[in-house]
């Protein structure tokens, strides 16, 4: 039996670099580079930069 083809995107999560804990779900193609970007973060009021996490191989 043949293996299943993986999915071209992939759910990433996005943590907020404020250090509140407050992180966003985003879906990203599986080739491109990591995701960062500016959005608001509700915890600490403002914009702030959030970085892709590293998944864990680990379930």
């Amino acid at each position: 039996m043949a293996k299943k083809q993986k999915s071209r995107t992939i759910a990433v999560r996005l943590i907020s670099m404020a250090m509140t804990g407050f992180f966003r779900t985003m879906i990203r193609p599986r080739t491109h580079r990591p995701l960062s970007m500016m959005k608001y973060d509700p915890v600490v009021r403002k914009q702030v930069l959030f970085l892709e996490q590293k998944r864990s191989k680990n379930k």
